[in-house]
């Protein structure tokens, strides 16, 4: 009689200790961001310096990484983590007890936002490089499939909360209550154990420009790949730029409210969340995932074209459907692409496209704030929104030669004999 394999325990006390001390820090960033941004554009009226703020968060992303990961991988990541923890929350602290006694400075917040933006960079190349080895073995799956969940629950949780917050608390309380709230994720992530290991061979920049040649030359010869990550380019970047005029829209119209847009965003992540769990259940079959994927971005296109145009509840339905369709076909797109690559050029490939997406969400972060000076919103999003739709065709459906393969790509150790 064969019994079941017994299944790794996964909520070990350092497991456990990593989930909370996340949930703790999801639940502060979403607590802050979203209140700074409305905070920002009530203050100015101005979409290119609300935008502007965002922009400032990106610019630590597209310079910082590469200096910083080998410093990451020398020593252990735990004290990176609470160092940095404490770091900031005496930051919050320090931003919370200066605008209790001053008046809104935009300059202010642009230096905070950098501050911040620098010390995410540490902190996120150490969390993500720590995180797997408080997995226990065996449990990879489980324990990433909890990390994957944490954020889109607590944004559908937090998003009106945080506008309520806006509306009825000072901004210095919040920016004390966040600090606050890091305090205790300090104290969590203090209980987690760490195993010391060998530091390895410093990463030179001689052997990083070697790399990014080599990648380049990959690049030129895979345009499959280059089609789609430079729509991937345009997409996210032209959909955080809806989001910035569709905040100002919100902020601006006596029928909507921030409490409103809260749900708004909510909506978009319930999709998300639910996409997650079907595609558990069912998977799109390899040979229907180029038609599928280019009818999901057709419709997540000509959404946000129509956003704006709709009444509240439609606009509810708009952003669930395309947080379900989004997710849908972004899991299909990193199955296909990371099938496709070469394993020894993984890496790099991926680096490049973090690269490309910063710059693409950077520059229309900054275009979306210039047509909200000299366009309605709804105008200004529209024209967004249809830029996309037009590359879509352009880099998706039109070259399809190129494409199709990427899409249906299978690694071969999934391949039949």
């Amino acid at each position: 009689m064969k019994h079941k394999p017994i299944r790794p325990r996964l909520w070990t006390k350092d497991f456990s200790c990593i989930t909370v001390a996340t949930v703790l820090s999801a639940i502060g960033g979403e607590a802050m961001n979203l209140p700074i941004s409305l905070l920002v554009f009530d203050q100015t009226q101005s979409t290119l310096l609300s935008a502007l703020i965002l922009v400032c968060g990106m610019l630590p992303d597209m310079i910082l990484p590469i200096l910083v990961a080998p410093l990451i991988d020398k020593g252990g990541k735990k004290k990176w983590i609470v160092g940095l923890d404490v770091l900031l929350a005496t930051v919050y602290a320090a931003m919370g007890i200066w605008i209790t006694g001053h008046a809104f400075s935009y300059g202010l917040y642009v230096g905070f936002t950098l501050v911040v933006g620098t010390i995410s960079v540490f902190y996120r190349l150490a969390f993500d490089a720590w995180y797997p080895s408080l997995i226990p073995v065996g449990a990879e799956q489980r324990g990433y499939s909890v990390s994957a969940t944490l954020y889109p629950l607590v944004t559908i949780l937090m998003a009106p909360v945080a506008t309520f917050l806006y509306s009825h608390v000072p901004m210095g309380t919040l920016f004390l209550v966040v600090s606050g709230l890091t305090v205790l994720s300090c104290l969590v992530e203090g209980c987690i154990r760490e195993v010391r290991k060998a530091a390895e061979e410093a990463y030179t920049f001689r052997q990083y420009r070697s790399d990014i040649r080599e990648g380049f030359a990959f690049l030129k010869r895979e345009k499959g790949i280059r089609n789609i990550y430079t729509y991937m380019s345009i997409t996210q970047g032209a959909s955080s730029g809806v989001e910035v005029l569709t905040q100002a829209y919100y902020q601006t119209q006596p029928w909507l409210t921030v409490t409103m847009l809260g749900f708004l965003k909510s909506a978009e992540m319930l999709g998300r969340v639910l996409s997650g769990l079907l595609q558990y259940i069912r998977e799109v079959p390899v040979r229907k995932r180029y038609a599928f994927t280019k009818f999901v971005y057709t419709f997540y296109d000509t959404m946000d074209a129509a956003l704006l145009w709709m009444p509240f509840p439609l606009m509810l339905v708009n952003r669930f459907l395309c947080g379900g369709l989004g997710c849908a076909s972004a899991t299909i797109r990193e199955t296909a692409v990371q099938s496709y690559l070469p394993e020894d050029m993984r890496a790099r490939i991926n680096a490049f496209f973090n690269v490309i997406s910063s710059v693409g969400g950077v520059g229309f972060y900054l275009l979306a704030g210039l047509l909200g000076q000299v366009l309605p919103y709804r105008l200004a999003a529209t024209l967004l929104g249809l830029t996309t739709l037009v590359s879509m065709f352009l880099l998706i459906a039109l070259p399809a030669k190129s494409n199709r393969p990427v899409y249906e790509a299978v690694r071969k150790a999934d391949q039949p004999d």
